[in-house]
C-alpha cells in the first residue's frame, strides 16, 4: 500500500501542544502518524489516542507507531465524536488535541480514491469508505442550484454557475462517473482565457465536492467546542487548516470561546454568566517557514492556530 506522508508544521505543532511527558494527547486526524510519532516520543507515562476515519491511514499509522504500542490507542472514528471516543476509553479530560484538517497527501496520491484531478478514477472522495454517499452522488444527483451553491461556497469558484450548468447538461447524456470526465466538463465550462493562469481549473470544484461529501465544515465548529470541553485547564488545542473557509471557522470559534461576556452592549451589567473558556495563544496563525515550503508544497496554504483551556 502506497502511503507517502510529510507532516506539515511539525515542529510548530509540537511546540504548540506544550507536551507534558505524563499527559494524555489526542491526534484527531492520525493520517500517516507523522505528528503522532513526535508526540509519543515525548511521552513517559503518558498516552496518545489516535483517531482516523480512514482505515488505510489506521493501518499505516499502526506500522509507524509499532514501537510505541504501550503508549498509544488507535480508534477508527471521526474527531467529531471525540467525546464518545474518550468516554469509551474511560478518559474524562486530556492535555492536548491536534487536528490536521483536509485531505491527506496519501489520499491524493492513491488515485483510486478519486480525490485528485491528476489521476483518473471513479468519483469517490470518501475519507471513510464505509460510508455510502460519495462524490458520484453529488455530481450526478444534486440540482443545478445546489451544485452552484457548494462550488461557490466551498470552492470559492467564480465560475460556479457555469460549471454546475455544464455538469447538469453533460449528465443528461450519461452519468459522470470518473474524475477525468468531471475534469473535462469543468474545462469546457471555464473560458479558455480564465484557464491560462493560476492553479488547475478543477482544483476549486474538487475541493468543494470533497468538503460536501465528508461534511468537513459542518462538523468543524461543533468539534472545536467539544474539544474545548474535554481539555484540562492549561490543555492545548492545535488546528492546522488548508483553506480560508476552515481557517475562518477556527478563528471565529476560538474568539467565541475566548469571550468573557456575550451580553448586548446596552446591558449595564453582565447577565449571561459566560466564562472565558479558551485563551488564544496565536493571535495570528503560524505559517510554514521558507525551508518547509521548499520541501513540501502541501504546506503552502497551511495555517496553525493554537488555543489553551482556561
Amino acid at each position: 500500500m502506497k502511503f507517502e506522508h510529510v507532516s506539515v508544521l511539525l515542529d510548530e505543532c509540537i511546540e504548540g501542544l506544550d507536551i507534558k511527558k505524563d499527559g494524555i494527547y489526542v491526534d484527531g486526524t492520525l493520517g500517516g502518524a507523522g505528528h503522532s510519532k513526535e508526540i509519543v516520543k515525548k511521552l513517559d507515562g503518558g498516552r496518545l489516542i489516535g483517531i482516523d476515519q480512514d482505515l488505510n491511514a489506521i493501518q499505516k499509522a499502526s506500522e509507524v507507531l509499532k514501537d510505541y504500542e504501550d503508549k498509544i490507542t488507535i480508534v477508527h472514528n471521526n474527531f467529531r465524536n471525540i467525546k464518545e471516543v474518550l468516554k469509551n476509553l474511560e478518559i474524562e479530560k486530556v492535555d492536548g488535541v491536534l487536528l490536521d484538517l483536509g485531505v491527506s497527501s496519501h489520499q491524493l496520491d492513491e488515485g483510486e480514491r478519486g480525490f485528485s484531478y491528476n489521476h483518473d478514477a471513479k468519483l469517490d472522495m470518501r475519507m471513510n469508505r464505509e460510508e455510502d454517499f460519495s462524490a458520484w452522488d453529488v455530481v450526478n444527483k444534486y440540482s443545478q442550484e445546489d451544485l452552484t451553491r457548494i462550488i461557490k461556497e466551498f470552492g470559492e469558484e467564480r465560475w460556479a454557475h457555469r460549471i454546475a450548468e455544464f455538469i447538469v447538461v453533460d449528465r443528461k447524456e450519461k452519468t459522470i462517473d470518473t474524475t477525468e470526465e468531471l475534469v473535462e466538463v469543468i474545462k469546457k465550462a471555464i473560458p479558455k482565457g480564465a484557464r491560462r493562469d493560476g492553479p488547475h481549473p478543477a482544483r476549486r470544484t474538487f475541493q468543494a465536492i470533497r468538503i460536501e461529501v465528508n461534511q468537513e465544515l459542518d462538523i468543524l465548529r461543533d468539534a472545536i467546542i467539544d474539544i474545548c470541553d474535554v481539555l484540562k485547564p492549561g490543555g492545548r488545542i492545535c488546528i492546522i487548516t488548508f483553506h480560508s473557509l476552515e481557517d475562518r471557522i477556527v478563528k471565529k470559534v476560538y474568539k467565541e470561546l475566548n469571550k468573557q461576556c456575550i451580553c448586548p452592549p446596552e446591558f449595564p451589567i453582565c447577565k449571561c454568566d459566560k466564562e472565558r473558556e479558551l485563551k488564544i495563544i496565536t493571535r495570528k496563525p503560524i505559517t510554514s517557514s521558507k525551508d518547509e515550503l521548499e520541501n513540501n508544497s502541501r504546506a503552502r496554504s497551511a495555517k496553525l492556530r493554537v488555543g489553551e483551556k482556561v
